[in-house]
């Protein structure tokens, strides 16, 4: 697919390395943000975790999958993008801060069920560090998705105590977007409602970008 068709082409750039289930579902979760939209990929979410989901240790490991990620992002942002003024760069420590806590309550939440933590995964992010504007641009695409990607796990969650805890993360999620797009000069919550698009149109539209 060409990439003028893209709504997030920053989100191609990511690379999640490694062959677990988790690391493949983010692989094809970031390219269906990339082709609808990050909050467009919540039915892509919904449908692959009912799928492919065995219970709420499976939908807890992929969420880690998605934290490690986004504290990692602003881990390696701080160190390497060059031009934030001073609120942005204590805006992205307070991000990375929170997104620590995300991986530590998750891990332990797994623990608690019984299972087993999976591996925190490798990855490229591309151009996201090239500037400010690449930065956060990057960063709003990256906390839609995460937004994105708790509802579309929601209606899969069996424990009662784990939903609950997803509604606390994915809150705090949606106030890192609306942060982030207050530093970017935009609407902090442009929709009142987030978008879907029909399920096999973006498993149609994904497939090109899912790599084994």
């Amino acid at each position: 697919m060409a990439s003028s068709r893209l709504v997030a082409p920053e989100l191609t750039t990511i690379k999640v390395q490694g062959h677990t289930r988790e690391a493949f579902l983010m692989r094809a979760t970031l390219a269906a943000g990339a082709t609808y939209g990050a909050l467009s990929a919540t039915p892509f979410i919904t449908k692959a975790l009912a799928q492919e989901s065995t219970g709420d240790v499976d939908i807890l490991n992929f969420a880690l999958t998605l934290e490690h990620l986004e504290a990692e992002f602003y881990k390696q942002a701080l160190r390497q993008v060059k031009g934030l003024s001073g609120e942005e760069t204590k805006l992205a420590k307070e991000l990375e801060a929170n997104e620590a806590e995300h991986v530590g309550t998750l891990m332990g939440t797994i623990e608690k069920l019984g299972g087993k933590v999976g591996p925190k995964p490798k990855v490229d992010f591309g151009g996201a560090f090239a500037n400010r504007a690449a930065f956060l641009k990057t960063a709003n695409t990256f906390e839609d998705l995460g937004v994105s990607a708790y509802n579309g796990a929601a209606p899969d969650i069996e424990n009662v105590d784990v939903l609950a805890a997803a509604g606390q993360i994915v809150q705090v999620e949606a106030r890192h977007a609306a942060l982030i797009r207050l530093a970017r000069g935009k609407p902090p919550a442009p929709i009142a409602f987030d978008m879907a698009d029909p399920m096999d149109a973006v498993v149609e539209k994904i497939t090109p970008f899912i790599k084994s």
